[in-house]
């Protein structure tokens, strides 16, 4: 389970500069390909910090054990690619 969260931690770094819009837009790129943005309710690290956690949940669970105690439902397993 360790590899699929430090696996899940190195794909989901953010790359580039942050980039602000005239309007006020604030967007930073992930190295998934993903652009993280703020929005009306939320910041840029709000959008960060849930990626990277989002990220890491579909990580661990594509790895647990079967027969772990699970906060959440299951899940269809994330894809390998």
């Amino acid at each position: 389970m360790r590899h699929a969260k430090v696996r899940a931690y190195t794909d989901h770094t953010t790359v580039g500069q942050v980039v602000v819009d005239p309007d006020g837009g604030v967007t930073i790129g992930c190295a998934c390909g993903m652009t993280l943005t703020n929005g009306p309710g939320w910041s840029l690290d709000e959008h960060i910090r849930l990626h990277r956690a989002e990220a890491r949940f579909l990580a661990l669970s594509a790895v647990a054990p079967p027969g772990i105690p699970r906060l959440i439902g299951s899940l269809p397993p994330a894809s390998a690619d």
